[in-house]
């Protein structure tokens, strides 16, 4: 069963998508909370598998709430709700440890299988839009974490320039011309190596190392 937190400043925001939500018999929603401060404290108690995070709210925004959720060493998967698909609050979210964002708009099969992606770690969100965010507002100062780099194997650093790219497991595979389970194994490496949580926090690393260069496309 998948713990869902809901973090919305708008009661008819958390009540549709506590109602979406519930419809489905591998989802339950644990809590949820009007502003960021509520939200810290609610996956603290309540130590949800994903939270569903308004950006912009009241007392604490979600970037700050993702910030201190993240540095409490909460296991919990951090998507970004969001009324605009290139915020530069996003790309924050995203470098503050959040697993991905997901439109307001999207529709309901979409924020379903958005929650089952992320407690599953194993995909980007709406990976073409995650790109363009990543692309529109990293930097590329070198950071520390440049030297993981350096561990990475050239098939590894293939598979990361495609996951950067937005591709899922079996697209890499069929680029690559390997088993799905390999690229996983891959991956699996990649997030070891790199000392990071999930697929997105690796893309977000390897753009601002210059790995992965604005321009891709």
């Amino acid at each position: 069963m998948i713990r869902v937190v809901l973090v919305d400043d708008q009661p008819l925001v958390r009540t549709g998508l506590r109602t979406l939500l519930e419809e489905e018999a591998d989802i339950t929603v644990v809590g949820d909370a009007a502003d960021g401060d509520q939200a810290v404290r609610a996956v603290a108690e309540l130590v949800p598998d994903v939270v569903l995070m308004d950006i912009r709210m009241p007392v604490l925004d979600g970037l700050e709430a993702t910030r201190r959720i993240m540095t409490s060493g909460s296991a919990a998967r951090i998507v970004i709700l969001t009324t605009f698909d290139l915020d530069a609050y996003v790309f924050e979210a995203l470098r503050a440890g959040a697993s991905g964002f997901l439109l307001k708009d999207a529709p309901s099969d979409e924020i379903v299988r958005a929650v089952r992606i992320a407690a599953a770690g194993d995909a980007l969100l709406a990976p073409s839009v995650t790109r363009r965010l990543i692309e529109r507002f990293s930097g590329h100062t070198p950071r520390a974490e440049a030297s993981r780099l350096r561990e990475l194997t050239e098939r590894e650093r293939e598979v990361l320039l495609l996951v950067a790219r937005g591709f899922s497991n079996l697209e890499i595979a069929q680029r690559l011309f390997l088993g799905e389970t390999t690229v996983k194994t891959h991956v699996a490496h990649i997030l070891d190596k790199l000392e990071v949580r999930d697929r997105v926090q690796a893309v977000v690393l390897a753009y601002e190392c210059g790995l992965v260069a604005p321009s891709l496309q």
